[in-house]
């Protein structure tokens, strides 16, 4: 196997007819099946060339491109004890995915785990649902990313596959972000919806031609604003009927910052995401909102907050679950809840911090 650079002995050639057949020799060309002792399945790559050791070919044929990942996530077991069983169900899945790869992850609120490359959105949900179903796991996924080159002011470039490890901003020149070419088959009716769309995520239109009453798109679209949502969008506003393909184009230069969520001035590592500056404000307010209604009440309050470096772009706020002293009177004269109240106000007047904060003031 030239591109993976091992050896191995073949056992048995054969041909499909369509039953699996035994023969003498496969030559050029001809399709069929070998058996080996091949112990790693991640070295039997799509399009590889096979040669003879003894008769080594003189260059591997043309047009192979190894699978890397395009899109990362972290994967954390619901309950921490669950980490061994994550690793070696991971362990398992992979030996029939080399595609997929993952590496030992820890985060400060949800422990340990793994981070995960896929190959694209798809690819990510089938193996979330593989560990569910097959492995009878419970997960939290964090939220999608892709791979951003970081360009430094030395002139390193690094490969950034979580926004946890962005380096210091003064160390960074520029951030290059991938792009996609896509292809966007849709009935004309809905063609107005999906161009909107295709805008709003800073896509760049190449060509629109029709087939009868369809039309065929191809837009530059950056892969971090497709690999949120886009493709749920896309089936909402064309009813179902819209079909979406891509293939990764090239780098460019983007305007990108890490956005920080932080749960009473804590940063959380892994709701850490990287987004477009222009985005960066509504991104995070969505987020703090939807924070607020999962995170339970506490007997404190609870500060949600986006920010980008030092500068905070959205705040929500959890109110403090108090005790309700006036619960037990259903009915009779509005005294007795007067009563109780004036009672409970002055009980806080005599906590420690009530006569502190009355005293800075």
């Amino acid at each position: 196997m030239m591109a993976a650079a091992a050896t191995y002995d073949v056992e048995r050639v054969g041909v499909f007819t369509p039953k699996p057949k035994e023969a003498a020799e496969l030559g050029p060309g001809e399709i069929g099946f070998i058996t080996a002792g091949i112990r790693s399945v991640a070295d039997c790559r799509v399009g590889d060339t096979l040669t003879e050791e003894r008769r080594l070919a003189a260059a591997p044929l043309p047009g192979f491109k190894p699978s890397l990942p395009v899109v990362f996530c972290g994967l954390f077991p619901l309950d921490t004890a669950e980490f061994e069983r994550l690793r070696e169900s991971l362990g398992k899945l992979r030996l029939n995915d080399a595609s997929f790869v993952y590496e030992p992850e820890s985060s400060a609120a949800l422990g340990f785990g793994f981070r995960c490359g896929f190959l694209g959105l798809l690819h990510l949900e089938i193996v979330q649902e593989r560990l569910k179903r097959e492995f009878n796991l419970e997960l939290i996924a964090t939220a999608p990313s892709v791979i951003y080159k970081i360009h430094l002011t030395n002139g390193e470039v690094l490969e950034l596959h979580n926004p946890a490890d962005m380096p210091d901003p003064v160390r960074v020149d520029h951030i290059d972000e991938p792009w996609i070419k896509a292809t966007i088959l849709v009935p004309d009716e809905h063609l107005g919806a999906v161009l909107k769309l295709c805008q709003d995520r800073r896509g760049i239109q190449q060509t629109l031609t029709y087939a009868g009453n369809r039309a065929m798109l191809i837009y530059q679209l950056p892969l971090s604003e497709v690999v949120f949502d886009f493709y749920d969008r896309l089936k909402s506003v064309s009813r179902g009927y819209a079909s979406f393909d891509y293939q990764l184009a090239d780098y460019r230069e983007g305007d990108v910052v890490v956005l920080s969520i932080l749960v009473n001035g804590e940063p959380v590592d892994a709701l850490a995401m990287i987004v477009h500056r222009s985005n960066a404000e509504s991104r995070g307010r969505a987020l703090c909102v939807k924070l607020k209604d999962l995170i339970p009440r506490h007997l404190f309050k609870i500060a949600l907050q986006a920010a980008i470096g030092g500068r905070i772009v959205a705040r929500e706020t959890i109110s403090a679950l108090r005790k309700d002293v006036t619960a037990k009177c259903y009915g009779g004269d509005i005294t007795r809840k007067r009563k109780l109240l004036d009672k409970q106000k002055e009980g806080k007047t005599r906590t420690p911090l009530f006569r502190f904060v009355r005293l800075v003031r």
